[in-house]
């Protein structure tokens, strides 16, 4: 219940009564030409309107609405459990540096989460500053996606975050049963792991590790703009985001950057009307399959505008040129400088709110026991 003061409601009785008597004058006599203007700053004076959406724009959004979703209000779960005895786990998880073999690398080190979860570098230097073969995506909305990795050889989050740990080139860990040893030397992780895992007769483990960094991620999304557009606010993108969201479509790059995450739904092979040189087999790493040369998974284009450099290896070093060289190589199409323009503008409108810093802030980690390994830089 929604209570007034007798001054508010005296006001807006005085207002009725008003207008009740306005109505009974006749036509031409309701305004005194000899009365002042009312006041903009009184609170009685009427708001300005909003600018009303044209009738091109209202369009153009339902057209958008019937091809892209905006982003979940509620982060999926999957067969996780988002509790927060498990998220706040995870957090700690995300930023553990011991869960590496010389103690310097965590996954915020090369998914930066203040940074739009990348770190902006062609690709991220590892154990012993070894450099991995491709670009490091965001973690920002990678739970919508259909499989993890640029090949899709993890199905999900909670797959992917087990992986760099034991990667020689990335945490390099020895294996799964290492990573395990180390946590049961942090005192301070064994009741947190037990609240996270209620019921698992030994919680502390390489794979509940993974699973609640797998929970941590799946609450990093970032609704924008274009998610306020897509819900009936036509005006959320100004003009020129406009035009390149036309452009957009036109091309056919939703053909391919579609859903909710704009990307992460689907392979397709990079060069796919003119070839594109790329020595990196893409998919066919995992499958084999021949048919699968320089497939990759689609990328999301949400926060895109900061998580460059951009494509698998990291080559491209703009985004007017990503997008010049994506209309090309995927479409067929040779965008003008203007559309090229207008397209980058509308990815902006993908930027979105990042979590609230509380969410996403460096946490305090328990701290090491007196058998805890030391880093081994070997």
């Amino acid at each position: 219940m929604i209570r007034t003061s007798s001054r508010t409601s005296s006001r807006t009785f005085g207002a009725a009564v008003l207008a009740v008597a306005a109505l009974a004058l006749p036509a031409g006599c309701q305004t005194d030409p000899a009365s002042p203007a009312p006041d903009a700053t009184s609170p009685d004076a009427p708001s300005p309107a909003a600018p009303a959406a044209d009738a091109a724009a209202t369009a153009l959004q339902a057209k958008a609405a019937g091809i892209f979703q905006p982003l979940p209000l509620d982060p999926p779960a999957g067969d996780n459990d988002l509790s927060a005895a498990r998220t706040d786990l995870g957090r700690m998880l995300y930023f553990d540096t011991r869960l590496s073999k010389n103690h310097d690398v965590s996954c915020n080190s090369c998914h930066q989460l203040d940074q739009y979860g990348v770190d902006n570098k062609p690709t991220s230097s590892g154990h012993k500053a070894q450099l991995g073969g491709r670009n490091s995506p965001t973690v920002y909305n990678a739970a919508l996606h259909f499989a993890q990795f640029w090949d899709g050889r993890a199905a999900d989050v909670e797959e992917q975050a087990g992986g760099p740990m034991v990667n020689p080139v990335e945490m390099a860990m020895a294996d799964g049963s290492s990573v395990t040893a180390v946590l049961k030397t942090i005192p301070g992780y064994a009741p947190l792991f037990a609240a996270a895992f209620p019921g698992d007769a030994d919680p502390v483990s390489y794979e509940n590790a993974a699973v609640a960094i797998g929970a941590f991620e799946r609450k990093l999304i970032t609704p924008g703009p274009f998610d306020e557009f897509l819900t009936g606010n036509a005006m959320a993108l100004d003009a020129q985001q406009q035009h390149g969201l036309e452009v957009f479509m036109d091309s056919g790059c939703h053909s391919c950057h579609q859903g909710a995450a704009l990307g992460g739904t689907m392979y397709q092979k990079l060069g796919l009307v003119h070839p594109y040189e790329t020595a990196d087999l893409g998919r066919q790493d995992v499958t084999g399959d021949e048919a699968d040369k320089h497939k990759f998974k689609v990328p999301s284009l949400r926060n895109t505008e900061k998580t460059g450099p951009w494509f698998h290896d990291g080559s491209i070093a703009t985004l007017d040129e990503a997008v010049q060289r994506m209309a090309w190589h995927q479409t067929g199409k040779e965008l003008d400088e203007t559309q090229v323009q207008d397209v980058v503008a509308f990815l902006s409108s993908l930027t979105g709110r990042l979590p609230p810093s509380e969410y996403i802030a460096t946490p305090e980690l328990p701290a090491s026991g007196p058998e805890t390994p030391a880093p081994d830089p070997s």
